[in-house]
């Protein structure tokens, strides 16, 4: 059997190169990290140091034996959190998203399940869900695209559909409907965490300057005295929240009729995990707005 702290020890040897930087760096005495090289060469049989007076190196083989043992204690950690990720998903639903509407959706519903559940506030990347998945990092995944292979699925929820608030004395917001187009040379205050939204509206709307605002506060703020247009969608609802009471609010929402301001929104899941996830699929589909 192979002991971790001997493995550790070649691999932060092969590191830093050193006996001595390696007992510091591993918190231990340096005739600790002796023997240890001595054990692990009387393990496996081989020579894996080349000794000379002062100084110590790794042979061919002891490189070898380093990549190797990192290679080890690399799996070793990943399996053990895929364990325990697992494990956690068997008592919590972690949920991530690669865009923000249907996180605003589900708090909605939450109230309504059964099941205990754990949004993540920070978006994910679009090549990051499978492995997020398969690790069990998430146990759900909303995605722009269906995602499907031998151990993940995903249902389709519905459709996110962006739409603009501008002051209503603005010319164009005396329509039903509008283009990203009749929006150019117009400056916007957006929140900046909207995941493949950002990518659309930049380059749909010609010449637009864009406020972009980390904070949620400070969106609101800037929102209390100034009238620049905001985006929102079907499912952010009333999200961003309106600084301004109704009366108070100059602002009316026009949808955008551009294909672009259409995405699609499934919900990606293992199919191992199919029993748990569906009742939150049935209250978001039931919940989805028109």
């Amino acid at each position: 059997m192979l002991d971790n702290y001997l493995l550790e020890e070649l691999v932060t040897f092969a590191q830093t190169g050193t006996l001595a930087k390696t007992a510091s760096q591993l918190n231990v005495t340096q005739p600790t990290v002796t023997r240890g090289m001595q054990k692990l060469e009387t393990d496996w049989g081989v020579q894996l140091f080349n000794r000379q007076p002062n100084r110590i190196t790794l042979t061919a083989t002891g490189q070898l034996a380093a990549q190797e043992a990192a290679v080890l204690l690399q799996a070793q950690h990943e399996a053990i959190a895929k364990v325990q990720n697992y494990d956690r998903n068997q008592h919590l639903l972690n949920v991530g998203t690669i865009i923000p509407g249907p996180r605003l959706l589900l708090k909605r519903v939450m109230p309504t399940l059964s099941t205990h559940v754990k949004i993540s506030q920070t978006l994910i990347t679009a090549d990051e869900p499978m492995a997020l998945l398969t690790d069990n990092t998430y146990s759900l995944i909303f995605s722009p695209r269906p995602l499907k292979t031998a151990t993940v699925t995903s249902d389709y929820l519905g459709e996110e559909r962006l739409s603009i608030n501008l002051n209503r004395f603005m010319y164009q917001a005396n329509q039903s409907s509008i283009t990203f187009a009749e929006l150019k040379d117009l400056s916007f205050l957006v929140l900046a965490d909207i995941g493949p939204w950002r990518a659309i509206i930049q380059q749909a709307i010609p010449n637009a300057k864009f406020l972009y605002q980390d904070q949620r506060e400070a969106f609101e703020e800037i929102s209390k005295y100034a009238d620049f247009p905001s985006f929102s969608s079907n499912l952010s609802n009333d999200d961003p929240k309106p600084a301004k009471s109704a009366s108070e609010d100059s602002r009316v929402r026009i949808p955008i009729n551009d294909e672009s301001a259409h995405m699609t929104v499934y919900a990606a899941y293992l199919r191992a995990n199919q029993t748990a996830i569906k009742p939150v699929i049935t209250a978001l589909t039931n919940a989805w707005p028109n």
